[in-house]
């Protein structure tokens, strides 16, 4: 499926609102609500839009750190990690990546004794990097057309 510029303004509001009503997309991108629900449904079906979820502040929700933690996998642990890191709750965003490091996760900690007791889990697969987030620059920017 091709993404057409009156689908790209549907994509916008959604990416800006999930939760707006067809309706309202519909008077934003100026076509009936049924003609955006039958696009976002046709976007759903092939895969464009994936998932709608809620996003919550890991510090309201009582987290005190976010981290960004890199492993460069020992031999041979990289496939027993790759399963260990769906089990971990510290965890909110893994990626497998190129370069030096194998991994690249974004944590969420209770404190510093947590990251401690964190790190010491991860050592047995590779060597850890770790970076204290301090605040977002961008924060959920949207997928935009390409140009």
């Amino acid at each position: 499926m091709s993404i057409d510029n009156l689908n790209w303004k549907i994509l916008e509001c959604l990416q800006q609102n999930a939760r707006m009503s067809n309706a309202e997309i519909g008077r934003q991108v100026g076509v009936s609500s049924p003609a955006v629900s039958e696009r976002i449904k046709k976007m759903e079906d092939c895969g464009i839009i994936q998932h709608y979820h809620t996003t919550v502040s890991p510090f309201e929700a009582g987290y005190q750190l976010k981290a960004l933690i890199t492993i460069r996998a020992f031999m041979g642990m990289l496939k027993p990690f790759l399963e260990k890191v769906k089990t971990y709750d510290e965890v909110i965003n893994c990626y497998r990546i190129t370069g030096n490091e194998n991994i690249v996760m974004e944590v969420v900690l209770k404190n510093q004794k947590h990251l401690e007791t964190f790190i010491d889990q991860l050592i047995v697969y590779g060597e850890t990097k770790t970076q204290i987030v301090l605040s977002h620059v961008i924060k959920h920017n949207p997928v935009k057309p390409l140009k």
